[in-house]
C-alpha cells in the first residue's frame, strides 16, 4: 500500500516543528498559521481598548460565530452554544439533570476517560449509578447498538455515546442507538453523543440525530483554535440547562448563560470561521480522503514493522495498532511510552491502554508525509524490544 500523494504547499500553512513527526493530530489539533494569525488580530483587538472589545457588541459577535459553526454541524443555531470543549458540554449536560440515587447513567467502555470522571463525580454528588456497556472492538453496528441497549434499564435517565472514539478510533452508529433507545425506554432517558473528533471528519447533521445533546470540538479536526467547541440541546431540554459559571447572562438563558463569561478569552471563538475557510478552501472531500488514505497507510506501516495485527478499516483520519500483551496495558505505562516515543524517536503518537491491553493511535493530516510513520516503523521495535 502507497501513501497518497501530498497536498502541495500543505505544510507550508502550519508552524509546527519540522524535526518531529507529528502523529497525533487527533489530541490537540494543529492550527493554521493563517487562523493564528486570525486570532491574533483580534487579540490585539481586545488589547487595544479593551472596554470597547468586551462592552460594545461581542455578543452579537459571538452570536454571529455560532450561526456559522452550528451550520457546518447542521445543528439549530438556536439551540447550539459555544463552549470550551466537549468535557466542558459534558459537565454542563450533566449538571443540568435532576439526577438522583434511583438513577442511572450508561456509558460504554470506549468512552473518553475525562468523561467518566465526569460521569462518577456526578454519581457521587448525586446517588447516582454508572453502568458501562462493554463493546467489543469489531462488533458492527447492530452489535453496538444492541450493547448500549442491553445496559440500560427502567432507570436509565442518561446515555452517553461516542460518535468517534478516542481509545478505539471506531465509528458508532449514534443515530440508531438514539431510536433504539427512545423505542425501548421512552423519552425519559436522555442520549448525549460526545463527538469530540467529528466536525471536520464527518458530516453530522445534528438535527437529524435525534439526540437530546451533542458536543462536538472544533479545534480538532475543523482547524480552530483550541477552547473551540459546540454544545447542541434539544428544544425540551433548553430551558433546564444550568451554566457551570453564573454571569450577567443567566437569566438571558441557552445559549447565553453559556456563551458570557465575563473577561474570557473569546479569540478562539470569533476565529474558528477562519479555520473552516481553510478547510473549505483546500477542499473538504479532498483533506477527508486524503488524510484517511494517509493514517490507513502509517498503521500498515508501522503495523508490519511491530509485527502487530491490523484492524479493520473505520474511514477515519486515525487509526489504531494494538500492541503486545503487557505493553502499555495500564495508563501509566502508556504514558510513559508515549514519552519514550516522543523523546527518543521525535514522533508525537495517541497511546492508550483499553481492557488491559496498549493500542498505539496515529492520525493522518495534510501536513504528514510517508517518511513521518517510516521513520516511527523504524525506531519502534528497538524500543518496545
Amino acid at each position: 500500500m502507497s501513501a497518497p500523494e501530498p497536498i502541495p504547499g500543505a505544510r507550508l500553512l502550519f508552524s509546527h516543528d519540522a524535526a518531529v513527526a507529528h502523529l497525533n493530530h487527533g489530541a490537540f489539533g494543529m492550527v493554521p498559521v493563517a487562523v493564528q494569525r486570525a486570532q491574533q488580530r483580534v487579540r490585539e483587538e481586545m488589547e487595544a481598548n479593551p472596554h470597547r472589545f468586551f462592552a460594545v457588541g461581542l455578543e452579537e459577535r459571538i452570536a454571529h460565530v455560532r450561526r456559522h459553526l452550528a451550520a457546518f454541524v447542521g445543528a439549530d443555531p438556536e439551540g447550539t452554544a459555544l463552549v470550551e470543549n466537549v468535557s466542558t458540554a459534558t459537565s454542563i449536560v450533566l449538571g443540568s439533570l435532576d439526577l438522583g440515587t434511583e438513577d442511572e447513567i450508561v456509558t460504554t467502555d470506549h468512552g473518553y476517560g475525562a468523561v467518566d470522571l465526569a460521569v462518577a463525580a456526578t454519581c457521587r454528588r448525586t446517588g447516582a449509578v454508572h453502568r458501562v456497556a462493554r463493546v467489543p472492538l469489531e462488533a458492527d453496528d447492530a452489535a453496538v447498538t444492541a450493547a448500549v441497549l442491553e445496559a440500560t434499564t427502567p432507570r436509565t435517565r442518561l446515555v452517553i455515546v461516542d460518535h468517534i472514539t478516542a481509545a478505539t478510533a471506531r465509528v458508532f452508529p449514534v443515530r440508531r442507538i438514539v431510536e433504539a433507545v427512545r423505542e425501548r425506554r421512552g423519552e425519559q432517558v436522555a442520549v448525549h453523543v460526545d463527538a469530540a473528533h467529528v466536525p471536520g471528519v464527518i458530516d453530522p447533521r445534528v438535527s437529524d440525530l435525534g439526540a437530546d445533546f451533542w458536543a462536538g470540538n472544533l479545534h480538532k479536526w475543523a482547524y480552530a483554535p483550541r477552547g473551540t467547541a459546540l454544545l447542541a440541546v434539544a428544544p425540551a431540554r433548553r430551558a433546564r440547562i444550568r451554566p457551570l459559571v453564573l454571569s450577567w447572562s443567566t437569566e438571558a438563558g441557552f445559549p447565553a448563560n453559556l456563551e458570557w463569561l465575563g473577561s474570557h478569552d473569546y479569540t478562539p471563538w470569533l476565529a474558528a470561521p477562519a479555520g473552516l475557510f481553510v478547510l473549505r478552501t483546500l477542499g473538504i472531500e479532498a483533506v477527508r480522503r486524503h488524510n484517511t488514505a494517509l493514517a490507513e497507510y502509517g498503521q500498515r506501516v508501522v503495523a508490519e514493522a511491530i509485527g502487530a495485527e491490523v484492524p479493520a478499516a473505520t474511514g477515519l483520519p486515525m487509526t489504531v495498532i494494538p500492541l503486545r500483551p503487557g505493553v502499555a496495558s495500564d495508563p501509566e505505562a502508556a504514558a510513559a511510552l508515549r514519552r519514550r516515543i516522543s523523546d527518543e524517536l521525535a514522533a508525537e503518537v495517541g497511546l492508550a491502554a483499553w481492557r488491559g491491553r496498549g493500542y498505539l493511535r496515529l492520525s493522518g493530516q495534510i501536513y504528514n508525509r510517508a517518511e513521518d510513520y517510516q521513520r516511527l516503523a523504524a525506531g519502534l521495535p528497538k524500543l518496545l524490544a
